[in-house]
């Protein structure tokens, strides 16, 4: 109703259009996002693959099968989501002339995504994830943060980039 009388307003006193997008320049920036988002899809084929190893699914395994598989694929737009929002709004010429590999890197990474949501395959899911890893170090380095590598403190205890803020 509120809408309606606005709109009707509108016509006749013809308000001015204001355009507007969230894309506000408040420099927080992070790929261990898009990292996470990599681990979890790691996670989601270990326990597909688990349950693929019994004979028949129970109703209640099937319900599982299929929210880890929804899992899978919206960690899967996630990462390609996180990865593109540093890419289009904090990679600008000097990091690209710095390291100009990232315009392949990236869309290795978006390929590399689709490969791991079509496919309950932990091979692709591991290249998925070493391929926002090498993104993630480039990244701290544009910032000229030190990085180092370990294996996070949870499943899938895979190794992934962190900054070092201690240095």
């Amino acid at each position: 109703m509120l809408y309606n009388i606005i709109a009707k307003l509108d016509k006749k006193l013809n308000f001015p259009v204001v355009m507007a997008h969230c894309d506000i320049p408040c420099k927080i920036y992070d790929p261990i996002s898009a990292q996470i988002a990599a681990l979890t899809i790691i996670r989601m084929v270990d326990l597909l693959n688990e349950l693929k190893t019994k004979p028949s699914l129970t109703l209640d395994e099937q319900a599982q099968f299929l929210r880890l598989v929804n899992q899978k694929e919206i960690h899967g737009i996630k990462v390609k989501e996180e990865i593109n929002v540093i890419w289009g709004d904090y990679i600008k010429a000097p990091q690209l002339t710095q390291y100009p590999e990232l315009h392949e890197l990236v869309h290795n990474i978006m390929l590399a995504s689709s490969q791991a949501k079509q496919h309950i395959s932990r091979d692709a899911a591991l290249n998925l994830l070493q391929q926002v890893n090498r993104f993630s170090e480039i990244f701290w380095a544009t910032k000229q943060v030190s990085t180092f590598k370990a294996i996070c403190p949870y499943p899938p205890a895979e190794t992934i980039v962190y900054p070092n803020l201690h240095a």
